[in-house]
């Protein structure tokens, strides 16, 4: 008797059994299509950390940033932030100069970790990365000014605080830097001493340099000094005694002054600035006289001609009314 119902379950079983095996293949694909269709996708820009050993140090181009995709239920997958999950290419293996291939990897931490059937993508797959040796060297900064100065002064020392510093990279590239430069140092209008605080810039990512970006930058200004020559000036007789006529034989000079712009540039010369003094004349006759110069007190006389000027003194003649 029970082996004729074993016999009869067996049978109900075996009977019409690809139907029955398609309908569970059947529902197992309609649940892993609905357990796929309620996944939610993330999408995380993170930075490329390279890992290597030695004094080896990435010496060329490659992506700094990598796109990851994150597939999850999304009640496990919001909570994620970007610095949860690390990219990272292992170069440690590798203790000479050369360009390497390498797969980027992934690293969960935080909230990711822990989280079940996480799936993360990553694009692109691999890099190709050059490695060189490191080279530590000291510059100076150097200062970039933007705009000009108020009109008539001029720069005329400055100081760095810190005046050098230290840089560390790829022997490749730190042995072509002689220096590095500050952020732009506006200039314009100024006409005062002044000191700002500005940043160095670094303009390679693969150099690093060491200590703070910032330095202190003050200048020393003054008023432009320039020089400007004077042709043509008349040259004025004085002192000349009543009853003396003076015949000089050069009537115009040349002189050469220095001073600020601003003050050269409102300057014109008068009768004052060229002169014979006639005041030790007695006589008639012919005499050699020095040129007078007689500058403000602001300007510098560089030069002047001519030095002297043959003038003859001869009696004014008195003419008769009658």
């Amino acid at each position: 008797m029970a082996s004729w119902k074993y016999d009869k379950l067996l049978e109900r079983l075996i009977s019409k059994w690809p139907a029955k095996v398609l309908s569970l293949v059947i529902a197992i694909l309609l649940s892993m299509f609905h357990r796929i269709s309620i996944l939610e996708e993330r999408y995380f820009s993170v930075p490329l950390k390279v890992e290597t050993s030695g004094d080896l140090l990435p010496s060329g181009p490659y992506p700094k940033v990598v796109r990851l995709t994150l597939k999850g239920e999304a009640n496990m997958l919001y909570p994620i932030q970007e610095n949860d999950i690390e990219a990272y290419v292992d170069l440690s293996k590798y203790n000479s100069p050369g360009l390497y291939r390498a797969p980027i990897q992934v690293q969960k931490k935080g909230s990711a970790v822990g989280i079940a059937n996480l799936e993360i993508q990553v694009d692109p797959i691999e890099v190709m990365i050059p490695l060189d040796h490191s080279l530590t060297k000291v510059v100076p900064v150097t200062p970039s000014f933007r705009g000009y100065l108020e009109s008539g002064y001029e720069l005329s020392n400055y100081s760095l605080e810190p005046s050098q510093v230290t840089i560390y990279g790829p022997v490749n590239i730190v042995s072509g830097i002689n220096d590095v430069t500050t952020d732009y140092i506006e200039l314009t209008g100024r006409k005062e001493n002044f000191s700002v605080v500005t940043k160095i810039i670094n303009k390679d990512s693969l150099v690093r340099i060491e200590g703070s970006l910032s330095v202190t930058f003050s200048a020393t200004i003054q008023q432009s000094i320039v020089i400007r020559t004077f042709d043509r000036l008349p040259i004025v007789l004085t002192g000349l005694k009543n009853g003396l006529l003076a015949r000089p034989q050069i009537n115009f000079g040349t002189v050469k002054l220095q001073g600020s712009q601003i003050d050269l540039d409102a300057y014109t010369p008068d009768s004052s600035l060229l002169t014979l003094d006639c005041s030790d004349v007695e006589r008639e006759g012919t005499y050699l006289l020095p040129l007078i110069v007689t500058a403000p007190k602001n300007f510098t006389v560089l030069r002047y001609e001519p030095l002297e000027i043959p003038v003859e003194v001869v009696k004014q003649q008195v003419v008769n009314s009658d």
